[in-house]
């Protein structure tokens, strides 16, 4: 897969935001961009969409605050602990319409958090992806950048997607050896029946790349 090295493109120096559908995303899709926007003290924030409730069947006790904590101990595992961490709390699965007054309010509230932080470059799982809180993810992300008044870049990140060819696409540095599959195995909920039955990440998903490639879907100038 061919990429422009992170460290050699125009945005060596951007002020990153992750954007991210559910909890374990973080460290699926963008886990080497926020190890290293971390190191290089180059990361405004980690914003959750979902609580992840919709994981586990309706009614599983605790589910939703045991989703939030492992998404903190799986950042703190990527070296973001004491990075701006905000929970939008859309229901999982369940995604709110584009012209929706929810979806209104809260394109506004991540603009603005765009702009108090300073962010030039958001990473956000693509549109091309399968499940409806991904695609929502990047659709609220769009919808953001256009009320941030600043010059935002738009990257996506592929979970469940192959990047599209014909792109432009950056390549983070690699992580350390095992740092991202400490920060997944932060997410017990996913990786074993610790509350009940429930989704379950396939094994393939540990044989996570060094790498995240990153699609340019926007450069807004």
């Amino acid at each position: 897969m061919k990429a422009e090295p992170l460290a050699q493109s125009r945005w060596a120096q951007a002020r990153w935001l992750v954007l991210v559908p559910h909890p374990d995303d973080e460290t699926l899709g963008a886990g080497a961009l926020i190890a290293h926007c971390v190191a290089n003290h180059r990361l405004g924030g980690i914003v959750f969409l979902t609580d992840g409730a919709g994981s586990h069947p309706e009614g599983t006790p605790r589910l939703a605050a045991t989703r939030r904590r492992e998404a903190h101990n799986a950042v703190g595992r990527l070296g973001a602990k004491a990075i701006p961490t905000i929970w939008m709390g859309w229901r999982d699965a369940h995604p709110h319409s584009s012209d929706s007054k929810i979806f209104r309010r809260d394109a506004g509230r991540l603009a603005a958090l765009l702009r108090w932080h300073r962010i030039d470059a958001i990473a956000v799982s693509d549109k091309s992806e399968a499940h409806c809180d991904h695609v929502a993810a990047y659709r609220l992300a769009d919808a953001a950048l256009r009320g941030a008044r600043r010059p935002i870049a738009l990257f996506a990140y592929h979970v469940w997607s192959e990047p599209p060819r014909h792109t432009r696409r950056i390549a983070t540095p690699a992580m350390p050896v095992g740092q991202r599959r400490h920060a997944l195995l932060a997410h017990r909920s996913q990786m074993s029946p610790v509350i009940g039955k429930g989704f379950r990440l396939p094994r393939e998903k540990l044989r996570m790349a060094a790498r995240d490639f990153l699609t340019l879907r926007r450069d807004r100038r």
